[in-house]
């Protein structure tokens, strides 16, 4: 189904010349691929340079900059090797100009060949750095040697590349100029009136701009190249979003129509009343609801903000109106904490709650299943065994997906194969800038919770050096005394060479000499059993003091907990930090959060523990976060669901995005099935970015 003229872009990345298979291992670790049988051509055409080398610097040796990268034409005088049996020393081969003399240093010269490649009398061009010593220029393995009559293998200006170990700039410059040479005039997919407002080149000539850089400005964000490319890759994001929407959409949705009937002595009981945000969340999923299309709605709220609530109301309304509603979160631990919570919350409502995980067996997940399948159980809470194979619905009606970037964008569409079109709800407790929102959920309608509930108290936050992490110890000693409890996070699970900080492990076992079996552990590594064990008896108050990884960052809820340490702060994204602390200031005691750093700080270091210092306002957090750090980490590591832009920048093309995605509404309303001249070229760029799952769409009809 790909279009023939892409072929060359999609052949094996070891058809191009001098990949075996060595080379291929390290091609593989660059790309981020298993192996190199899963690299492509087009991998290396998207691997963009990050900046470039300027030989054009021709001052003549005696006026040559130190340190400072020259090329130099002169005429070889000489060659002086090393004195035999002593092969550490340099060879040195000695040229000239009109203004003086240049040493060309060499060690561990095998043969030779630099007899052939510079011989005596022969006029050569070298480039490289030029080091003075007592008044004597020399250069150390020049980057480039040639004859004059060789000139042109001498590029004046380079581009630079990420790389990994092992593989050479030069042979990594080489395989990109083979790939960029086999990208195809493609048909224009950009509307033309865009096109020239832009003052756009076509893709084909923007790829080969990319990797051939003049001068610093082309590598800025905003070189037209750049910009033509960003905007082809949030086209082609947008495009696919749009088309998942517009077939999940073609399943009608099951109109919703709430009574209030169980909802409303569920308010009634509860001890606070809900903020204004969460009754605006709850109006827009039940209008949603209440029509003939299914609902995709993002619920963004920040860290106690009352999503669980807005969640049930959501899911009650469900059940009024006959249906089942279900909650699947990303763990077991997270997913039986939402069935206390919801069971408890539901319990004036006089509904019963059952909970279905991976752990469930027996007698005990054939009765749940049996359940569900008759409809007496009208909510279930679970993780991805809810929808298994074996799990069938009497009448699924809302399907809640909590932290949807721990599932991967469109993990949902699972529900749809299964021949289920239930609205859809998804949470995220990770609040995520407007930008990264259209990028990564630009198929969904969005509300946000922007208030704490009533009763939260503000958490102190301070920043104390690691120096002072026996005091710390010392303050945690009295808190722990008076029955506080307390997390400390560490960024490691245990001790690395590489890395010098402190693990879990080495902080679990000296905390441990303190305060006996008053600590307890926790970290990835353990399997789930383990895990959640250590969890419960720190809920319970059999420990209280939690050493840990970032494994607590999300979902975990010990409303006593008031002290969070969080040691090598400067080590963790900002919007990972505000989850961290999150995690204290959920009961109604005053809570502290103390960020231990290493110093010395450089300027985003500092800027990071700054804003977290200073604000608890999540959104505002995340879009500091966004400014500090780009797209790629923001959500801690490269979840799933992040977009994992390759050329395109959040920070640097956010234009170009609202633009990309009004295009891609524009062109679905027009052309759902894209079968138009421009459809037709508009599959060409789902193609090139490997949208898999919006050609599928496209390939069912």
């Amino acid at each position: 189904m790909r279009p023939a003229l892409l072929d060359p872009l999609f052949s094996p990345l070891d058809t191009l010349p001098g990949i075996g298979p060595k080379i291929g291992e390290l091609y593989a670790r660059l790309l981020g691929r298993e192996t190199i049988e899963d690299c492509r051509v087009v991998d290396l055409v998207f691997h963009a340079p990050h900046s470039l080398i300027d030989r054009r610097q021709q001052p003549g040796i005696a006026h040559a900059p130190q340190g400072v990268i020259v090329t130099i034409t002169g005429r070889v005088d000489r060659h002086q090797p090393p004195p035999r049996g002593k092969p550490n020393l340099p060879y040195r081969v000695f040229l000239h100009d009109e203004t003086g003399e240049l040493a060309l240093t060499y060690f561990r010269v095998k043969g030779n060949w630099l007899e052939k490649s510079l011989p005596v009398d022969e006029t050569v061009i070298v480039s490289g750095k030029v080091d003075w010593f007592n008044g004597r220029p020399s250069m150390v393995h020049p980057d480039y040697a040639v004859r004059a009559s060789e000139a042109e293998n001498l590029p004046l200006v380079e581009p630079v590349y990420g790389l990994t170990a092992g593989l050479s700039p030069r042979i990594l410059r080489k395989s990109i100029e083979a790939a960029v040479v086999r990208v195809p005039d493609m048909p224009e997919w950009m509307d033309d009136a865009l096109q020239t407002r832009q003052g756009f080149s076509t893709a084909a000539e923007s790829f080969r701009a990319l990797h051939d850089p003049r001068d610093a400005t082309d590598l800025d964000p905003q070189a037209p190249a750049r910009r033509r490319l960003a905007y082809d890759e949030f086209l082609a994001g947008q495009l696919s979003l749009a088309l998942v929407r517009q077939r999940l959409r073609k399943v009608a949705g099951v109109p919703v129509h709430a009574t209030g009937v169980l909802s409303r002595p569920v308010i009634d009981a509860l001890p606070f009343s809900l903020t204004a945000s969460q009754s605006t969340a709850i109006a827009d999923i039940l209008k949603d609801m209440a029509g003939t299309e299914r609902m995709l709605r993002l619920l963004q709220g920040d860290v106690g903000s009352g999503k669980t609530m807005v969640a049930l109301m959501a899911m009650l309304a469900a059940v009024e109106s006959g249906g089942q509603a279900v909650l699947m979160a990303p763990t077991e631990i997270l997913a039986r904490q939402h069935h206390a919570t919801l069971a408890r919350m539901a319990a004036p409502a006089g509904i019963a709650i059952d909970v279905l995980t991976g752990r469930t067996k027996g007698k005990e997940r054939d009765a749940i299943l049996e359940r569900i399948a008759s409809g007496e159980t009208r909510m279930v809470i679970g993780t991805h065994a809810l929808f298994q194979d074996t799990v069938s619905y009497k009448e699924l009606t809302l399907a809640v997906v909590d932290e949807q970037h721990r599932f991967g964008v469109h993990q949902r569409l699972r529900l749809t194969a299964k021949g289920i079109s239930p609205h859809m709800l998804v949470m995220t407790a990770t609040p995520i800038p407007r930008t990264l929102v259209l990028a990564a959920f630009g198929d969904m309608d969005v509300s946000k919770l922007t208030e704490k509930p009533a009763g939260r108290k503000p958490i102190q936050t301070v920043t104390i050096p690691t120096e002072r992490v026996g005091d710390i110890v010392d303050r945690l000693d009295a808190a722990l005394r008076e029955g506080k409890k307390a997390y400390w996070i560490c960024p490691l699970v245990e001790e690395s060479e590489a890395v010098d900080v402190m693990s879990a492990e080495e902080r679990y076992e000296s905390l441990t000499k303190r305060f006996g079996n008053n600590v307890g552990l926790v970290h990835g590594r353990m399997n789930g059993a383990e895990k959640d064990a250590v969890m419960l008896a720190f809920k319970n108050g059999e420990i209280r003091l939690l050493v840990a990884t970032t494994v607590v960052e999300v979902g975990v809820d010990v409303p006593d907990a008031t002290i969070m340490v969080i040691e090598h702060a400067e080590r963790f994204g900002l919007a990972q930090l505000h989850q961290l602390r999150g995690r204290v200031g959920r009961g109604d005691e005053a809570s502290t959060c103390i960020l231990l750093y290493k110093g010395p700080l450089g300027e985003t270091g500092r800027a990071r523990l700054s804003i977290l210092r200073d604000s608890e306002d999540g959104f505002l957090i995340a879009e500091e976060d966004l400014k500090l750090r780009g797209e790629g980490e923001l959500l801690g590591t490269r979840q799933s669901g992040t977009p994992g832009f390759r050329i395109a920048s959040l920070e640097a093309h956010g234009d170009l995005l609202e633009i990309a995605r009004k295009d891609a509404a524009y062109v679905i309303e027009r052309d759902p099935d894209l079968t138009s001249e421009r459809g037709e070229a508009l599959r060409t760029l789902l193609y090139l970015y490997r949208r898999d799952e919006a050609i599928r769409f496209l390939r069912a009809g």
